[in-house]
């Protein structure tokens, strides 16, 4: 249990760190009430998912209701007040964390850090609050937002759920069953701090051979080896235009990478990081050093759920 004074310096290194995130993405973050506003947000969440808007991921009423009960509905808007991402999170009181239902950012700016200021804000938000985890859940296929995920946000993934919410019709799922990955983000972990200043773990391949090879992909190519002392598991370098161009490829790698990740987490292997490449680094059960929480008072100095945090 942490205590009052180190929350305290966690919640002001986390507004620090939401700050300079802020910034450096050109962004201003706020947290949003209003009902027009929150009609513009779920107009922006239906553009990104490519839904109708019959179909929105989260209509505005419910965004309404979400606010009102004093849970999170945080925007960010450009110099020109232009709307330019946003993240919906609600308390889970009997844990002590907020559960991230939805982040995403505005096509066109996947690369502007607008994910990454949201995720950061929304950091600060629940410190603030005294909650100190962050849950949510991710596509595994999509290499871009497991990297944001479990590298540039220092969260990690040990729970595998094979079709989530049932088949999807959007422009992202398209068609595909939902399969999806459970991110615990420990907001008070020294992994947390040093992403939230820029300071990530490097994750990189390490290089293998033939004996390293412990399966091949629909590709025909190494999918899961053994180096290094860690467990690796590769990943479509873009399964939503392979969804659409191949989806038998696309339900193929699927079922592959359901087979694999399960079964590691089944032998309590944790997954910690991703490459540039698409390379899940999973931990064996004994190293949990990335999970200690941070237990002394921090100076503060210096991207589900359809969660679409990883367009950073």
């Amino acid at each position: 249990m942490l205590q009052n004074v180190d929350l305290l310096s966690l919640a002001a290194q986390a507004a620090n760190a939401a700050a300079h995130a802020a910034e450096a993405s050109r962004m201003r973050l706020v947290d949003e009430h209003e009902m027009s506003r929150l009609r513009d947000v779920a107009d922006l969440l239906i553009s990104v998912w490519g839904t109708s808007e019959h179909g929105a991921p989260i209509p505005a009423d419910l965004l309404r209701s979400i606010s009102h009960s004093g849970c999170n509905v945080s925007t960010a808007y450009d110099a020109a007040g232009v709307l330019s991402g946003a993240a919906v999170g609600i308390v889970s009181p009997d844990r002590d964390s907020v559960y991230s239902l939805i982040a995403g950012v505005r096509r066109g700016l996947a690369d502007a850090g607008v994910g990454f200021a949201l995720k950061q804000h929304q950091r600060a938000w629940a410190l603030a609050r005294g909650l100190t985890t962050m849950e949510w859940t991710f596509d595994p296929l999509v290499s871009r937002n497991a990297r944001f995920n479990l590298t540039k946000l220092g969260a990690t993934a040990s729970e595998y759920i094979p079709n989530f919410y049932g088949v999807m019709d959007d422009e992202i799922n398209a068609n595909d069953e939902t399969d999806r990955l459970v991110a615990i983000w420990s907001l008070t972990s020294e992994q947390a701090i040093a992403c939230s200043e820029r300071r990530p773990e490097t994750v990189e391949l390490p290089e293998f051979g033939p004996g390293d090879v412990r399966a091949v992909g629909p590709d025909g190519q190494p999918v899961l080896i053994e180096a290094d002392g860690f467990g690796w598991c590769r990943v479509p370098t873009d399964i939503v235009a392979l969804r659409v161009s191949d989806p038998a490829a696309a339900a193929a790698w699927r079922q592959g990478i359901r087979t694999i990740l399960t079964s590691a987490f089944d032998s309590g292997s944790v997954a910690r990081g991703v490459t540039r490449t698409g390379w899940y680094r999973l931990d064996s059960p004994h190293d949990s050093s990335r999970d200690s929480p941070h237990d002394s008072p921090h100076d503060g100095s210096h991207d589900n759920s359809r969660d679409n945090g990883g367009q950073a």
